[in-house]
């Protein structure tokens, strides 16, 4: 007996050799979880939103390029006819839209933004030239923002603030157990509702400048008005759930 052991001993340290072999050949070991990255600061949630300083600079560049030909080519300075200078000027936004797009396309960067400012410059494009008023180069977006307002008013008629979902999947790792928080939900009611408001006075400006047929007036307008709105929106609900999340994190 007392010789076996030896040669079981070493049996086994072969084998155990060989499975060491085996496990660093095939690369078997263990595989580490990667760590959960912490979700972004409200702040970096809204400069994604926006899309950050170069966001805004490239969704403005279509209008203002439209509102620029569409004055300097039509009466108050060159003297085009109207219609073709209403052309020219859907042409310059449609094209600075294209390229933006392809720009980033090119350096691999996202072009969510930029499809989307595209997809809304097509529209208004079509629009302007079907009816030859520049003024309806801004309906759709006009409408849209409308139509936006409605249905954050109805999400809170309903007792299902939209705020709240979009904080649940921004902020709370997509949980949308707010409910439970009788301080949250309300927070998110009145929050939703601030938004429609914005949303109402952003569009009713530009909806009133456009029944008036002030293209370049509207123009103006939603570069130099429409985004800081949304931005102050924005930087508001940001502090006003912060406020909250910060007093509690049990459901009262």
């Amino acid at each position: 007996m007392s010789g076996s052991e030896p040669r079981h001993a070493a049996h086994e340290s072969v084998e155990e050799r060989l499975a060491e072999e085996v496990v660093e050949g095939l690369d078997l070991h263990p595989v580490q979880e990667p760590e959960e990255e912490p979700l972004p600061s409200m702040s970096e949630q809204i400069a994604e939103q926006l899309g950050g300083v170069r966001g805004l600079i490239e969704s403005s560049l279509p209008v203002f390029a439209f509102v620029i030909l569409n004055v300097v080519l039509g009466d108050a300075v060159v003297g085009l006819e109207k219609r073709t200078a209403l052309y020219w000027a859907i042409a310059g936004a449609v094209v600075s839209a294209l390229a933006i797009g392809g720009y980033r396309l090119i350096r691999k960067e996202p072009v969510r933004h930029a499809v989307n400012g595209l997809f809304g410059i097509a529209i208004g494009a079509f629009l302007a030239y079907r009816t030859g008023k520049a003024e309806n180069f801004y309906l759709p977006g006009i409408l849209l923002t409308f139509g936006q307002a409605a249905v954050l008013l109805l999400s809170v008629v309903v007792r299902k603030p939209l705020i709240g979902y979009a904080w649940g999947i921004m902020a709370n790792k997509g949980q949308q157990n707010w409910f439970d928080n009788s301080r949250l939900f309300r927070t998110f009611q009145w929050l939703t509702l601030v938004w429609v408001v914005s949303l109402c006075i952003r569009a009713g400006i530009q909806y009133y400048l456009w029944a008036q047929g002030e293209a370049n007036a509207l123009g103006i307008v939603r570069i130099l008005i429409s985004w800081p709105i949304y931005a102050a929106t924005f930087a508001f609900s940001a502090w006003a759930i912060h406020r909250v999340t910060s007093r509690t994190t049990q459901p009262s």
